[in-house]
């Protein structure tokens, strides 16, 4: 529904409420000049673009996961945790400029501000009426809003860069790889379940893309099974094959199965759109809102354009996973993991330094990010 719907079908005390918060000039007993006067209030792209512009950056952060939510309603307690999450982002980054946060309002108090400016209408039917809804069109608002606003804080790439690295379709042919790798090796397993450094380096070096291996020491976790001891890349191919239960590990051993075997002797096409989609599934433990981070790269790369400016438009988004910084995150966890499969290429030029550009395939793909739901990825484990 659109925010005209909804006020149609809101009480007259909600109405009022949203009138007064908006100061707008209607008489409070009237509900179709409380409506007229909301509408024409909330109707003027000036008046619309400085209520964005007033939000906090927790406010902000909120309301991007709402207008990239696929769900059509929402409970109290998923509100009120998806505020808390928001809220938190910003202490930790207050935290970590060694600043106090001061907290002014519980997530109950911040639903009824919501409520109140016309983002939250309950529902209007029986089943529903304990739900909350945001209008659709204030969705799609907000949404145009946030990237002219992202946009501005860009810096294009005057000229192509010198050079740039592109891996298009290499993350399918390194997969295939790995299988090879296990089929034609005895691979054992130390007690932790993963391979030997000797074997990790023998099968990179059959790999079109080799990583430098895990440092002892170095924190790894919440970015797949296998990431504690293998490399970013390597980790996310390792864990899509065991997810599809192409690999196992038994008693010690990494053996290829009846079901790898047969995807090699098939020929059958790995398609990167699935190892996307796993990839967003592994990470989304650490990095909530992936999706709308990769939808609103593909929104601000479609030329060239410096990786700091990029940084710094995106990187508020993002908040800290334990020791890994929202800068962190954004360059190593999702930029690289992005032109690994192929989405986006990483240049260097010799005047402007970093710089970024999705390609044509991570255009097509991240256009749809912000749709994928957990069961795209129906049948796999990481157990």
């Amino acid at each position: 529904m659109n925010l005209a719907d909804m006020l149609t079908y809101a009480d007259i005390g909600q109405l009022s409420n949203i009138a007064n918060h908006y100061d707008c000039d209607a008489k409070r007993n009237s509900k179709h000049e409380l409506i007229q006067s909301i509408l024409s209030k909330l109707g003027r792209r000036e008046f619309f673009e400085e209520l964005v512009a007033s939000l906090s950056p927790s406010d902000m952060r909120f309301l991007n996961n709402l207008v990239f939510d696929t769900r059509t309603g929402y409970s109290l307690e998923e509100l009120t945790a998806a505020i808390r999450q928001s809220s938190e982002m910003e202490q930790e980054v207050d935290k970590s400029k060694k600043q106090k946060t001061i907290k002014t309002e519980s997530p109950r108090e911040i639903v009824a501000r919501y409520r109140r400016s016309g983002w939250l209408f309950n529902g209007f039917t029986h089943s529903t009426k304990y739900l909350f809804q945001v209008p659709s069109d204030l969705k799609e608002r907000f949404r145009d809003v946030l990237r002219e606003r992202l946009h501005s804080r860009l810096q294009p790439v005057t000229r192509d860069p010198e050079v740039y690295r592109d891996e298009q379709g290499l993350a399918v042919e390194d997969l295939l790889l790995i299988l090879k790798y296990v089929r034609g090796h005895d691979i054992d397993l130390n007690q932790e379940g993963f391979m030997y450094r000797r074997n990790q380096q023998l099968l990179m070096s059959t790999l079109h893309i080799s990583e430098p291996l895990i440092t002892k020491g170095a924190w790894r976790f919440g970015y797949g099974r296998s990431c504690i001891e293998y490399p970013d890349r390597f980790a996310m191919l390792y864990d899509y094959a065991f997810a599809r239960q192409w690999v196992r590990e038994s008693n010690g051993k990494l053996l290829l199965t009846e079901a790898g075997s047969s995807v090699l002797e098939e020929g059958n096409q790995v398609s990167v759109v699935q190892l996307f989609r796993f990839w967003l599934r592994l990470y989304k433990g650490a990095i909530p809102n992936i999706a709308s981070i990769i939808y609103w790269i593909s929104q601000c790369s479609h030329e060239w354009v410096t990786a700091a400016s990029l940084q710094e438009s995106l990187s508020w988004l993002i908040r800290p996973f334990y020791y890994d910084s929202p800068q962190n995150i954004l360059v190593q966890r999702i930029v690289r993991m992005l032109m690994h499969l192929g989405m986006l290429r990483i240049g260097e030029s010799e005047s402007q330094g970093t710089c970024y550009r999705m390609t044509a395939l991570g255009l097509k793909i991240a256009e749809t990010s912000i749709h994928i739901k957990d069961n795209d990825a129906k049948g796999m484990t990481l157990q």
